[in-house]
């Protein structure tokens, strides 16, 4: 019994240290942002935690140059800034635009040098200087001090999905995108990770074209990740949870707080009972840019309201854009409009959010929300 003890420990170990080790750490922008820590924002809200989330474009690393040519140039495919509320009663995903113009300060490029500050499209920050000067610009953008940061590639993303034995998700026609190497039927369909990659990337072939109606389908699929991994136990059942673990690890790059499995853990142990209905996902309140329509501004005082309910850890709303009306927005043929209804009413700029008014709501959805029903 002894010796049956002892191999089953080894052979535990030995998965530890090899799920343990997949994960690389992000020591670079780790030492990046401690050289500015003096201008990073202050957290308010002590067990609230904000993460963000990075998918890298890279065509560098394993299985990742079947996606297209290695420019050398890394660019932020999408990015997601992940709040969990303090007890873990909630989460909510926020997506950016790439295309989002942003103030961009200036960052440590790879080569070195540093670049100058400058007023471009959001994705310019992890082209020109990475993860480290993606956190910069999000934290000056929304004055919410992020504690963590994760990028994934393309390759991770399609192994985890093939972990999960694929997601299911519904389609109301059928997509037949030949850039994205796409082809289904109508109706409901399970995607596996090659599928997956397609659907949350495609662009040109799919709704009106648009960045905005890309992350819309980003979020719809994220919520049918997470009613998979809920409702197959995933995460309470090691034989389940090891593929998808070691597919996952061997795809992430993070904050060297979180780059273990046991920072991992501790973040995805409070996590996994979160009720799929208080799983929400809206992309910033955003409207064409004013000077050029194939880009994006923020709406104000909508996104502002947004980020000091998430500053504070006060509750957000979010309605089915089905649900939704279009208000007098400047608006392009090719963008659609995201942004507050603002039921939570106007305050003055210098006066502090009420955690205990009305929850202001926000076009989005809910990983409860389920379209195949």
């Amino acid at each position: 019994m002894g010796l049956v003890l002892v191999a089953a420990g080894g052979v535990g170990w030995a998965v530890y240290a090899k799920l343990d080790s997949n994960i690389t750490p992000d020591e670079a922008a780790a030492a990046e942002l401690a050289r500015y820590e003096k201008e990073r924002p202050t957290s308010l809200v002590r067990d609230a935690r904000n993460i963000l989330l990075i998918g890298s474009d890279s065509r560098a690393g394993k299985g990742n140059r079947r996606y297209g040519r290695d420019s050398g140039t890394e660019r932020s495919d999408t990015t997601i800034l992940l709040h969990l509320s303090a007890g873990r009663r909630s989460a909510t995903a926020v997506s950016i635009p790439r295309d989002l113009m942003v103030d961009v300060p200036g960052c440590r490029r790879p080569d070195g040098g540093r670049s100058k500050p400058m007023f471009a499209m959001f994705n310019y920050a992890f082209q020109v200087g990475g993860s480290a000067c993606t956190v910069r610009t999000v934290e000056r953008l929304t004055n919410i001090r992020l504690d963590h940061h994760v990028v994934v590639d393309f390759h991770g993303f399609t192994e985890m999905v093939d972990a999960l034995d694929g997601v299911e998700i519904c389609l109301t026609e059928p997509i037949n995108d030949k850039a994205a190497k796409l082809r289904l039927p109508a109706g409901k369909v399970t995607l596996n990770g090659e599928q997956a990659l397609g659907y949350v990337r495609a662009r040109k072939s799919l709704g009106d074209g648009s960045d905005t109606d890309r992350m819309d389908r980003q979020q719809r699929f994220l919520a049918a990740l997470v009613q998979k991994v809920q409702s197959n136990h995933v995460l309470l059942n090691p034989v389940r949870l090891y593929p998808v673990l070691d597919a996952a690890t061997s795809s992430l790059t993070t904050d060297p707080a979180l780059a273990s499995l046991r920072g991992l853990y501790e973040l995805v142990r409070g996590v996994r009972d979160i009720p799929t209905e208080r799983v929400q996902f809206l992309t910033v309140p955003r409207e064409s840019y004013i000077y050029n329509s194939n880009r994006d501004q923020l709406v104000e005082p909508e996104a502002e309201r947004l980020f000091e309910r998430l500053r504070i850890d006060a509750s957000v709303e979010v309605v089915n854009s089905s649900e939704t009306s279009q208000g007098p927005l400047r608006k392009s043929p090719h963008r659609s409009s995201h942004y507050g209804d603002g039921k939570s009413g106007t305050k003055r700029p210098d006066e502090p959010a009420d955690p205990t008014a009305p929850a202001p709501t926000f076009r989005g959805n809910t990983a409860a929300e389920n379209p195949c029903r």
